[in-house]
């Protein structure tokens, strides 16, 4: 179990790693909309899950691996209401055969985000 590091997302605010890489699988930890040079969110919920997605990107590639190798997300929204929205730029991360996923409406998301996600992938 090998633990992934990289600047191109955001750091860890607690005690946990970005990814864990076990070889044949990795697991992003979930990833808010941080911007990773400037520290800050995005307002709307559309740019959210782009930074969301580009964030649990960077971890990936950090292991070697793409959006193409994700098998399983979690997504998890502050509000259901946003799902298509989140759901429009989602679909743009990813191919057919789409990754399964959940997604859940949260009471609150750290920082005050409106997503969060993370991934499962395979080699």
């Amino acid at each position: 179990m090998k633990a992934i590091q990289t600047q191109k997302a955001p750091a860890a605010i607690g005690p946990y790693s970005q990814g864990i890489d076990l070889g044949h699988m990795v697991y992003t930890s979930g990833q808010i909309p941080v911007n990773p040079q400037t520290g800050e969110i995005p307002a709307t919920i559309e740019e959210q899950t782009a930074q969301a997605l580009n964030n649990a990107k960077a971890v990936l590639e950090a292991a070697g691996l793409s959006m193409d190798n994700v098998v399983k997300t979690l997504v998890f929204l502050s509000d259901l209401g946003e799902f298509a929205a989140m759901n429009e730029v989602y679909a743009s991360f990813f191919q057919q055969p789409y990754p399964a996923r959940s997604c859940v409406q949260v009471a609150a998301i750290p920082k005050g985000a409106k997503v969060e996600i993370e991934c499962i992938a395979v080699r």
